[in-house]
């Protein structure tokens, strides 16, 4: 028996019906710009958040989580209204009411989480939670939806429901990434190409730095940063930041302002990197890779100003003792960086980087090696 089927009897008397998992994940490159139609080169990682799920006939949403010690959430199962109820059950519940799942007086659900995705990490947790939950009530309730039809509906939970204005990646790779290989994802259409990056055999690790500056998205910053790129958009007349070369944005400056202009610089030169980076992949050069890689952080740090201190010591640190690339990823304001280094330098550089977090007061960071992962699956 599974240790959660055990402990979702213990907390709702009663036994799962279906089991999901589904990971967390890396992305290499294309960082705020899946809200854009562009492109982004995502993988998933090994950590998993795990669900357990019970229709029930009480008219209530149930939700609790290993990680907060099985309490249960109650909700209305009939009165489902974004923004509504507990901030971390809006995830899963926020899944459920874009899928359209209909309760009545006499019908709910019970849901156990095991998160072990870390949190505030960048690691994308919260995408992790929504994908188990649509993979396992797909399955449940026998909805015949494709992956790309799960991705968006978890997004519009997440977007509506949760109130975060999040783009497309993180649900798409947590569903549809493969062992071994990084996911070229075209946000525009959904389509994919699976982009090897198997680094193992070539004496490479991706090494995850967690800053333990613990984001919180829904703040504004990152709300901000989009509207500033729609701006930009608006502005334009274009229908995306993707139809518009670098040399025809940059021709048109005038006709934003400066902040748009930042902003919404990066998004543009962002998607280039995407494309020029899995040219490089393909044809095996890492370090022209990771030169590419860093250059996106710097595009982050300094036009997008998504940053903090923690994430630019940290990507500093890496490469000076030798990584061939290193980057803040996702939404920003802290949360992990990645460093593409060769595995004989990794106590190296880690070592180096504690000290300099330390000499700097800053807490202590966490470190993870991650290699491309499955996504989402029906545990049986």
């Amino acid at each position: 028996m599974h240790p959660l089927e055990n402990k979702f009897q213990e907390i709702f008397g009663s036994s799962p019906e279906i089991m999901a998992a589904a990971p967390g994940r890396v992305n290499l490159i294309g960082e705020h710009v899946d809200f854009l139609d562009g492109f982004v080169l995502p993988f998933a990682i090994s950590d998993l958040t795990t669900v357990a799920i019970a229709r029930n006939n009480i008219g209530e949403i149930r939700t609790a989580s290993i990680q907060k010690g099985g309490v249960i959430s109650k909700v209305d199962a009939t009165k489902l209204a974004p923004m509504s109820g507990e901030a971390w059950t809006r995830y899963p519940i926020g899944v459920l009411w874009s899928l359209g799942i209909e309760f009545g007086a006499n019908s709910g659900l019970d849901i156990l989480v095991d998160g072990q995705v870390p949190l505030g990490a960048g690691l994308s947790s919260s995408a992790a939670l929504e994908c188990a939950v649509a993979t396992a009530v797909n399955e449940l309730f026998e909805l015949g939806l494709s992956l790309p039809e799960l991705a968006r509906a978890a997004q519009k939970g997440e977007n509506i429901y949760v109130g975060m204005p999040c783009g497309i990646m993180d649900q798409s790779v947590s569903l549809m990434a493969t062992t071994g290989n990084a996911l070229l994802l075209d946000t525009r259409d959904l389509s994919t190409e699976q982009i090897p990056f198997d680094i193992a055999p070539l004496g490479l690790e991706l090494l995850v730095i967690d800053t333990q500056v613990h984001h919180a998205l829904v703040d504004g910053g990152y709300a901000e940063r989009r509207a500033s790129c729609e701006k930009a958009v608006k502005d334009l007349e274009i229908k995306s930041l993707r139809d518009i070369s670098v040399a025809d944005f940059v021709a048109r400056k005038s006709e934003l302002d400066e902040k748009t202009y930042i902003r919404a610089f990066h998004g543009v030169t962002e998607m280039e990197r995407v494309l020029a980076a899995v040219a490089l992949l393909k044809a095996g050069d890492f370090l022209g890779f990771g030169k590419i890689v860093t250059a996106a952080h710097q595009s982050l740090r300094d036009n997008y100003t998504v940053s903090c201190p923690e994430l630019n010591l940290a990507v500093d640190t890496a490469i000076e003792f030798g990584a061939l690339g290193a980057r803040m990823i996702g939404g920003g304001f802290g949360g992990s960086a990645i460093a593409l280094i060769n595995s004989n330098d990794l106590s190296l550089i880690k070592s180096e980087i504690h000290k300099a977090f330390i000499a700097s007061n800053f807490k202590e960071p966490r470190f993870f090696t991650a290699l491309p992962s499955a996504g989402a699956k029906v545990i049986n």
